[in-house]
């Protein structure tokens, strides 16, 4: 039987990515955002333009009739938009401003069906300070220390979308996502990812600029395993906080090589000042693999290949 679902954040990367596994199996999609995909056309069914953060706009949305929602709307962007300190109001006040609104929609017309994404941002800063790769496991959460506004927003949002669940019945899900890339996701700009930013820099130069000394530690998961993950969560009875991400750490330094040999190319790593985040991050994969049964298939190679070679492309038609 096919469902009505409703996906917040539908012309993101990982939103956008979304509407189409949903699609393909089968669901009549609604779509909604700032903005429509910017690299393709979204297959949604519907999609509407709409600013999230505003109540009356949820509501006329809430009017289409659906069964769930898939919550990826928020204000975010990499390490440059994020850990500057220069964007911390917007990311508060927009991003928890949409979960209250959609929260209140909820309530208003009677949907109880929610899976929002939450981030790896969420952890304690104090478990990731040293080179020493920490045991992110979901209940190190506490006590609560992120390292940026966008990591106590995502923390608020979950204490939102769970007390909801606890008072008024809601079926909720909460992935934290760890680093997702791939293609159609944003590559310049400011807002783009590790990974996309740096596949640019090697496509188009050989001077390739490092913020801080390459060796931050981090795990990156391929967009089809975080798509993969998010459904098998949704489908799950676990309403468990859970990591969708991988085990796998690199420095960033070691994310250059990999990009680098794909390409073919001989690169001069430069480290500069800049926005870093944590010293080291990765996906602990016990909890998810007891609930799911399942943990992300690890090929990081693969996965910046394809992304190396869908920049590359992007940047030779824009030439």
């Amino acid at each position: 039987m096919q469902s009505k679902v409703l996906v917040c954040g539908a012309g993101g990367f990982i939103g956008n990515h979304l509407v189409t596994k949903l699609k393909n199996m089968g669901h009549y999609v609604i779509g909604v955002d700032l903005k429509h995909p910017e690299f393709c056309t979204s297959d949604a069914d519907e999609f509407y333009i709409k600013d999230l953060t505003i109540q009356s706009e949820v509501n006329e949305l809430f009017t289409k009739g659906f069964h769930t929602v898939f919550q990826l709307a928020a204000d975010m962007g990499g390490a440059g938009y994020i850990s500057t300190e220069l964007n911390d109001a917007n990311v508060m006040r927009n991003s928890l401003s949409i979960n209250i609104n959609i929260c209140s929609a909820m309530l208003k017309y009677n949907v109880q069906d929610v899976l929002f994404t939450s981030s790896a941002c969420v952890y304690p800063e104090y478990l990731q300070d040293t080179d020493n790769i920490p045991t992110l496991e979901e209940h190190t959460v506490y006590p609560a220390s992120p390292d940026s506004e966008y990591g106590w927003e995502k923390l608020i949002s979950e204490r939102l979308y769970i007390n909801h669940a606890k008072n008024h019945n809601f079926r909720v899900r909460i992935a934290r996502l760890h680093n997702v890339f791939g293609p159609l996701g944003t590559y310049q700009g400011g807002k783009e990812k590790a990974p996309a930013a740096l596949c640019r820099k090697v496509a188009t130069s050989n001077r390739v600029e490092i913020w801080g000394d390459g060796q931050q530690q981090r795990s990156f998961l391929y967009i089809d395993q975080c798509i993969e993950g998010i459904i098998r969560l949704h489908q799950s009875d676990c309403n468990l906080p859970l990591n969708i991400g991988s085990e796998k750490t690199v420095t960033i330094n070691e994310l250059v090589n990999i990009i680098a040999n794909h390409s073919n190319r001989r690169v001069n790593k430069i480290h500069v000042d800049g926005p870093q985040g944590v010293r080291s991050r990765t996906s602990n994969n016990s909890l998810v693999n007891e609930k799911l049964n399942w943990v992300p298939d690890e090929n990081l190679e693969q996965g910046l290949y394809e992304t190396y070679n869908w920049i590359q492309e992007q940047i030779a038609n824009d030439e």
